[in-house]
């Protein structure tokens, strides 16, 4: 086991403790949950930045890495949402950038069967931090609230809304470039 899986692998494990935290009482869960949800973000740049730094890219790391990624941001939206934290039309929100992350998991995977590799765009990974700083901050609750004069919850679902059209806009995007690859594929089995 290499620092960079080590990594990705403590990200998916820190999802049960985040869900524990968020039912703490009072603003230990706020600041707990927020704290776990950043370092666990962080971990995020961490595992590549150490697999570019010591030459330990993996396949395993590949595959597991925008996994441990979905696992955290959907159990961050779905605690957000049952908290009432995000609720109303900015579920709306949550949903896009769950559906995205999902539909765009099968393509990667189909992609990567064929040994096709779609690099991230520098879009994308503006979207990924604007999406952790809205979660981050939503996860403060009210108590993050307060510090931020009584606009951070606001803050937050704005934040949240423009990584949703961030997210969808990549989305877009990298769906529309890997069904052409698919398409191609498809064809190129069919000639052979």
């Amino acid at each position: 086991m290499k620092i960079p899986n080590i990594l990705t692998i403590g990200r998916i494990l820190i999802a049960p403790l985040l869900v524990i935290v968020f039912y703490f009482p009072g603003e230990l869960s706020d600041w707990l949950s927020c704290a776990i949800f950043v370092i666990a973000a962080f971990t995020d740049y961490l595992d590549g930045f150490f697999a570019r730094l010591y030459k330990q890219q993996s396949k395993f790391g590949e595959l597991l890495d925008p996994i441990a990624d979905k696992v955290l941001v959907a159990t961050a939206l779905a605690l957000l949402i049952m908290g009432q934290i995000i609720k109303d039309i900015h579920v709306v929100a949550a949903i896009i950038i769950i559906t995205r992350e999902i539909l765009i998991s099968g393509v990667r995977e189909f992609l990567a069967k064929a040994q096709i590799y779609s690099p991230v765009t520098n879009l994308s990974k503006g979207k990924t931090i604007i999406q952790m700083i809205a979660i981050s901050i939503l996860l403060a609750g009210n108590s993050g609230d307060k510090l931020l004069f009584n606009y951070g919850i606001q803050l937050g679902i704005y934040l949240l809304w423009m990584s949703a059209i961030l997210t969808r806009w990549t989305g877009y995007a990298y769906l529309r470039r890997g069904i052409y690859l698919i398409d191609y594929l498809i064809l190129g089995i069919f000639i052979n």
